[in-house]
């Protein structure tokens, strides 16, 4: 800020200053030469104007009238200056006329039209002395009403930064604007490190569940030494995760036990997020109340193939079990999205799509219908969990596909998500231009040669 000068006192006018001042000295010298020549044409013993103007009071009140006029030029030449142009909308600068200011002794507030109906804010003493306005935190201010649902991870203590990665997507693309809790799930106990690390993502509730031991274990009638053959053989094949014991326990506990876990007990939806996953898009509405709005059960975003030698016997199994219930086969099932020749049913060669599941939005009462029940039950009891690989993934699908109607399984076309190595990304470019999505197109899955969503718009829309 520009430093006081004070006003000459005397008729020698100070010096010139640095730092943006008056220039006194030389307004004095150009004035008191053209003085010197108005002084040649004056009147003789009348004085010119420019004699009277160098009288002292009058001067006096010139040099007054330079400072202020110089204070103007440097107070615009700081500061934003009045704007002329109409307020604008919150989020920008608003006019600064005084005109609207009303003063109160906590300090000024600005009266502006897009205030109308607001309340006013509430301010707080802080530890520094100053008062601070209240914080605003999105999901404090959304007005309505939540589904009952929870955000579902299956996930181990050391996966902490991976997790923590997915959760930093979730929470700025959709939950702090919602505030849904978050239920994590282990075989294992989580340490306190695990458990520090993602609360500090999240402002909402997080419970941690330890899968009981019969949920992720070995049946008694499962001969154990013939498993481990066959994990064996299909690692000896560079099958993907066919040597692992722990990813088969992880396949049966999500196809048949997640949705029993303690804390989901009282949920009705869960959205599964898996530990390094991204999304790239803004999510302002809320996928669970979509899902209970339009009687949704099943949601995905990608869809392919899956490993024919994981799953060698599975088609069949399907097909013992709709033969014994038929009851459970829905009217208008999605059984061309599972089958080539819609024609030929479930007599018809699995084509081995299947929703790829470690994204899933889905009501958890169909998991615990009867339908579910009793096909989870005797798919289990022929061990194909553990003698082959069979995965949750097309476990659900072939479930979901053929129990439910086709018009209540969605695709979240506009969830932008990528699970290595794989992303979806929507067609839609007002998505894009209105800065709500920051994938590109042309990396979108969905027309690869491996993705089944050609098939799945045989049943579905076609977004695109």
């Amino acid at each position: 800020m520009t430093a006081y000068t004070p006003l000459p006192t005397t008729s020698n006018p100070p010096s010139a200053s640095v730092g943006g001042k008056f220039n006194w000295s030389s307004w004095s010298a150009n004035t008191a030469a053209f003085a010197a020549a108005n002084s040649a044409n004056a009147h003789p013993g009348r004085p010119s104007f420019l004699q009277a103007a160098t009288a002292r009071p009058l001067r006096l009140g010139l040099y007054c009238l330079g400072a202020f006029v110089t204070l103007l030029v440097i107070a615009g030449s700081t500061g934003r200056g009045p704007a002329t142009g109409p307020v604008r909308k919150i989020g920008s600068y608003a006019s600064e006329s005084l005109e609207g200011w009303t003063f109160t002794s906590g300090g000024s507030w600005r009266e502006l039209p897009q205030n109308e109906g607001l309340l006013d804010p509430t301010f707080v003493k802080g530890k520094d002395g100053n008062r601070y306005p209240p914080d605003v935190y999105p999901s404090a201010l959304n007005p309505f009403k939540r589904a009952n649902a929870a955000l579902v991870s299956l996930v181990r203590n050391g996966e902490k930064d991976s997790m923590r990665d997915s959760m930093r997507h979730v929470e700025e693309r959709f939950n702090r604007k919602f505030g849904y809790p978050w239920v994590f799930m282990n075989d294992e106990p989580f340490t306190e490190d695990f458990k520090r690390g993602v609360r500090a993502m999240t402002r909402s509730e997080v419970y941690f569940d330890v899968i009981p031991r019969e949920h992720w274990g070995y049946p008694d009638y499962i001969n154990q030494t013939i498993a481990a053959e066959e994990r064996q053989k299909m690692e000896d094949e560079n099958v993907i995760y066919g040597g692992s014991e722990s990813y088969r326990h992880m396949c049966r506990f999500n196809s048949g036990f997640f949705f029993k876990s303690k804390s989901l007990l009282s949920f009705d939806y869960y959205w599964r997020v898996e530990p390094g996953v991204e999304f790239f898009c803004d999510i302002d509405y809320d996928p669970f109340l979509f899902m209970q709005e339009n009687n949704k059960v099943y949601s995905f975003t990608i869809a392919l193939y899956e490993y024919e030698r994981t799953i060698q016997t599975l088609w069949q199994t399907v097909r013992d079990f709709a033969k014994l219930h038929p009851e459970h086969i829905a009217k208008d099932n999605s059984i061309n999205f599972l089958v080539d020749d819609k024609s030929e049913g479930l007599d018809a060669r699995y084509n081995l799509c299947h929703f790829w599941s470690n994204f899933e939005i889905a009501d958890m009462r169909f998991w615990r219908s009867k339908a579910y029940q009793d096909f989870f039950e005797y798919l289990d009891a022929t061990g194909g969990f553990f003698y082959e690989r069979w995965g949750d993934a097309p476990v659900h699908s072939i479930a979901a596909a053929l129990f439910v109607p086709s018009e209540q399984i969605h695709q979240f076309n506009d969830i932008a998500y990528r699970h290595n190595p794989y992303t979806h990304c929507p067609q839609d470019g007002s998505l894009f231009d209105s800065g709500k999505c920051n994938c590109n197109p042309k990396d979108s899955f969905d027309l690869d040669g491996y993705s089944c969503m050609r098939q799945w718009w045989r049943v579905g829309p076609n977004p695109n």
